[in-house]
């Protein structure tokens, strides 16, 4: 009988125990799931802030052409690059950006979507992963040009990244590229990017989804077959038909950013038109 009543006393010690243990396990979890989404709130309200910031401070320009025009002779008549040959390019102050980072290297725009900022660079392609465009640090990052490459003079693949924020910022937008109202709008296949030196116009040929990996971020090609190779490739992963050819001779702009936790998003276009800017 006292043998008994000793295992049950034994048992509800253990219960409450147990019972303890389970309760501090829940509460640390929700203190844990509770800094997450501060520290994302606060982030990403830090990041929208500078956003703004920046918006009000630097202008956004169409460009006169009065600098030298890159044109392409093998270009076909029946090419969308006869419709995109008059669109206004864009013209910013970049020197005015590097007074508040000296890292910035350019602007970019992306048609159809949110995608509305200066570009930065640093030394690896880590370093914007988590901080900001004033170098605070910041898990949403900023849009950042890979450190291979050099934007005033464009390699065979030059990329950028930038996080998918929930709130469509960074290249949260660029799922819109998925959508069939945005593929179906040629006016949205095109991507502007200027420098200090240049302003860009790119068609998007090629936008799919993939698993994690770094074919795509190839940046030169040890013999044109290799570079031809690539070129088939991604063209070929294509989700969507932009009916545009792609030659070695191209120079290409990638653009990488999260699609869910393993895969990656990636779009892909070409030079078109390139204006250099008079000093």
């Amino acid at each position: 009988m006292k043998e008994g009543k000793k295992k049950l006393r034994l048992k509800k010690k253990y219960d409450r125990i147990l019972t303890n243990f389970v309760i501090v396990i829940l509460l640390g979890l929700l203190l844990f799931s509770s800094f997450k989404i501060y520290e994302w709130l606060r982030d990403t309200s830090n990041a929208n802030k500078i956003e703004n910031d920046i918006l009000n401070k630097v202008e956004i320009n169409p460009i006169v052409d009065e600098g030298e025009v890159t044109e392409p002779s093998d270009i076909q008549k029946d090419s969308l690059y006869w419709k995109y040959k008059d669109v206004a390019l864009i013209d910013v102050d970049i020197s005015k950006l590097k007074e508040e980072n000296n890292e910035t290297v350019g602007w970019i725009q992306v048609e159809g979507t949110n995608v509305n900022y200066p570009v930065v660079k640093a030394n690896s392609n880590d370093y914007y992963l988590n901080h900001d465009f004033l170098k605070k640090s910041n898990k949403a990052g900023w849009i950042f040009a890979d450190y291979r490459n050099d934007l005033n003079n464009l390699s065979n693949n030059t990329i950028i990244y930038g996080h998918k924020m929930k709130n469509k910022s960074m290249f949260g937008s660029l799922s819109n590229l998925l959508n069939s109202s945005w593929l179906n709008n040629t006016d949205n296949h095109i991507i502007k990017l200027a420098t200090d030196n240049y302003s860009y116009l790119f068609q998007i040929f090629s936008i799919y989804t993939i698993e994690d990996e770094s074919y795509y971020l190839t940046t030169s090609f040890a013999s044109n077959d290799k570079h031809q190779e690539f070129i088939d490739t991604i063209t070929g992963r294509s989700r969507h038909n932009f009916k545009t050819s792609i030659s070695t001779n191209d120079n290409i702009l990638t653009l990488s950013t999260c699609h869910s936790s393993s895969k990656r998003l990636v779009v892909h276009s070409k030079l078109i038109r390139a204006i250099k800017k008079l000093s």
